[in-house]
């Protein structure tokens, strides 16, 4: 198995998993490979170093001192991830956060799409009818224009908006 670092032209990076790089090439070339962020098929593939798993999953095995620094470690030593709910914190600049940045918001929507009900085109109504007790109280998504939204926060109904990249609009798998 062949795990291959992409990316798309915006600068979401992804991994890609492939029997082989000939597969890679097929599937590349047949636009199969896309960005779970924008759906964007022009991908490149990033350098990367291979990844070897030696250990077996054994944890390597440290000294009695090693060990006894790592109890008496304080909290404060210890760096902490970044808060990504905190819409205070700045946005990290670094590849690193924003893959993280990118992997949150990806998981938010997959949760969304696995615990809500396509509407479709019939959200703003649908979404009155539950607010005014007419239908069952459930988590729904679906379309709705510009005005259909600012009518259903004028009337006290809590809407948001959701891009949802286009491959994740199919069935989870």
């Amino acid at each position: 198995m062949k795990v291959l670092d992409l990316q798309c032209p915006q600068g979401h990076s992804f991994e890609g998993w492939f029997g082989s790089q000939d597969d890679y090439d097929a599937q590349r070339a047949r636009g199969l490979v896309t960005c779970p962020v924008c759906n964007d098929s022009d991908i490149v593939k990033m350098l990367s170093a291979p990844r070897l798993n030696l250990g077996h999953g054994v944890p390597p095995v440290s000294s009695t001192a090693e060990t006894a620094a790592k109890d008496n470690a304080s909290p404060a030593a210890t760096p902490a991830l970044p808060e990504l709910a905190d819409p205070h914190r700045q946005r990290p600049t670094d590849l690193q956060g924003l893959q993280q940045m990118q992997a949150a918001m990806l998981n938010m929507v997959r949760h969304v799409m696995a615990n809500t009900e396509d509407v479709g085109p019939q959200f703003a109504e649908e979404a009155r009818k539950i607010h005014y007790g007419e239908r069952e109280e459930r988590n729904i998504r679906g379309q709705a224009t510009r005005e259909e939204t600012e009518a259903l926060l004028e009337e006290g109904i809590d809407v948001m908006p959701l891009p949802v990249p286009e491959n994740l609009k199919g069935p989870l798998q």
